[in-house]
């Protein structure tokens, strides 16, 4: 199936599938970025427990890496991925490691879920089961930012401790920055019960037309959220232009087949991947 549409094109290169976002290729020459797709590959370095996996699965997942890295034109000798969990951290990254075993256990990415840098020919690394991952790029001051806002990390406003790191650390202006969110579960899958909306509505009750973001459903009393949307509306108050903010418009869960889905695929759940990085 192919996933393009005004905002995203679909790719296949060398056996590898992904999206890219339209705007940020109209910087191509400046920044590099991809979107897997397909869950015959799986982009996970260590269980969900945080065990470590089987040394054939890392392998695996390695090579996915390096794979991608190459159909898009890009070395994957400098790879930056965040430890994921779940938390409100950004941090900036400067230093070139090597791509191999030990650097996804590197320390200083413990408990973060947003990664910054303003250096060229670092790779940025997310993933993701359902979460949103949001790629940032100011093409004046040449930052780039990857951010993992899973619902909790919503809750926390990720997305928005981002802009202000990029601003705080690089100078950054948020009417220059460029947001893509990145294929993701969507309002019409993400139903939650009555103490998550509870916190959501509390946490954003500032924002307009909340209503319409959280809604019932018909039974069971469970109401499904438009983390999308909330993550827009953040975003747009922090200073972001609304054109800037480019959805793919893609859910992972309508395309399960196409997406890893935590929702879907439950325990064993395989990950996703996006990537960014400057030339």
């Amino acid at each position: 199936m192919d996933l393009s549409n005004e905002n995203v094109i679909y790719f296949e290169k060398d056996g590898m599938q992904y999206v890219q976002f339209r705007k940020l290729l109209e910087y191509k020459d400046i920044v590099n970025h991809a979107y897997s797709i397909g869950t015959d590959k799986n982009y996970r370095t260590e269980k969900p427990n945080k065990e470590e996996l089987a040394e054939e699965d890392y392998q695996k997942a390695l090579q996915n890496y390096k794979s991608l890295c190459q159909a898009i034109d890009t070395k994957s000798q400098y790879l930056a991925k965040t430890n994921q969990e779940h938390t409100e951290q950004v941090k900036v990254v400067q230093e070139k490691v090597n791509f191999h075993k030990s650097y996804f256990k590197l320390e200083r990415y413990n408990k973060t879920d947003g990664l910054i840098t303003n250096q060229k020919n670092i790779m940025l690394v997310t993933t993701n089961a359902d979460c949103i991952l949001l790629l940032f790029f100011d093409p004046v001051k040449k930052v780039i930012a990857n951010t993992h806002s899973g619902w909790r990390g919503t809750l926390q406003r990720i997305s928005v401790e981002t802009i202000k790191k990029m601003k705080t650390e690089f100078n950054c202006n948020p009417e220059d920055i460029l947001c893509c969110i990145c294929p993701s579960i969507r309002k019409c899958h993400f139903e939650v019960e009555k103490e998550v909306k509870e916190s959501f509505e509390k946490e954003f009750q500032d924002l307009e037309n909340i209503d319409e973001i959280i809604e019932e459903t018909v039974a069971n009393q469970k109401w499904n959220i438009d983390t999308i949307k909330i993550n827009q509306k953040i975003l747009q108050k922090e200073g972001l232009k609304p054109e800037n903010i480019i959805d793919s418009k893609i859910c992972s869960v309508c395309h399960s087949d196409l997406i890893h889905s935590y929702r879907v695929e439950k325990q064993g759940y395989g990950l996703n991947t996006a990537l960014i990085e400057l030339k």
